[in-house]
């Protein structure tokens, strides 16, 4: 980092460079992604994106972890969810003024940011419990049918600035209690934001044993495209500029089947 600001020492991402994480941080050597305080113009800290190699292996760990992760029971999948938003209430207070720092939000609509994601949080691991299906009578003589949801491995999460944290929960917390596992790219505005979060989920994830189901890219549009143009990353989230959505959108489609 270009600084040492003390909130940053508070989420322990001080002096911190790499814009790659399966759970490990992973040591990036892309563009220099520059965090500026919107309010002040100073230099919160650098970020080194993520190369291609980089989204490779973070990819690669993620899809071996999403070969265990499924076979967790949804409830034990809850479980991490909960500590997870148990870990953003810790840190709540320096979240949210990491929120106002680095975007320029007010301190309150930081903190709500904050307790959006601890409530999507708690939504999950009710979640957790209640993945039901139907069950059907079938036409054909002793058969049943029913509907079972399976997931569907690494879902890519692409944010956008002005909602630098919860965007993200609102997608990696319930595809993890689905038996998903998540690759997220924040917006290179608040990529602190990105690492934080991130650092967190590392600790849950070591506590765990489940490293590689939160998973981080930082990058520019190079890293958007591709997420979005990956098969083997079967959904794409995406929240941002309308014509960039529209790319998105035919980029994602056209891969399918």
């Amino acid at each position: 980092m270009a600084t040492s600001h003390p909130l940053l020492e508070r989420l322990s991402i001080a002096n911190h460079s790499s814009g790659a994480s399966h759970g490990s941080w992973v040591e990036t050597s892309g563009d220099a992604i520059v965090s500026l305080n919107p309010t002040t113009g100073d230099v919160l800290g650098q970020v080194y994106s993520a190369r291609k190699p980089d989204c490779q292996l973070v990819l690669a760990q993620a899809q071996k972890a999403f070969r265990s992760w499924r076979m967790r029971p949804a409830p034990g999948r809850g479980e991490v969810v909960r500590q997870l938003g148990n870990k953003l209430r810790e840190h709540k207070e320096a979240l949210g003024e990491l929120i106002a720092l680095e975007v320029g939000k007010v301190r309150s609509e930081g903190l709500g940011e904050v307790q959006e994601m601890i409530d999507i949080c708690d939504f999950a691991v009710g979640l957790s419990r209640q993945l039901y299906g139907l069950t059907m009578q079938s036409e054909r003589p002793q058969h049943r049918m029913f509907e079972q949801w399976h997931p569907v491995g690494a879902v890519g999460i692409i944010s956008a600035f002005n909602f630098p944290m919860a965007v993200w929960a609102w997608n990696a917390a319930i595809a993890a209690v689905c038996g998903d596992v998540s690759l997220w790219k924040p917006s290179p505005h608040g990529v602190l934001c990105g690492l934080a979060v991130q650092q967190l989920c590392n600790e849950v994830m070591a506590d765990n044993d489940c490293e590689g189901v939160f998973n981080l890219i930082a990058g520019g549009a190079d890293v958007g495209a591709w997420i979005t143009s990956n098969k083997r990353i079967p959904i794409v989230s995406f929240t941002g500029s309308i014509p960039v959505g529209r790319e998105v959108a035919a980029r994602v489609a056209g891969r399918l089947g």
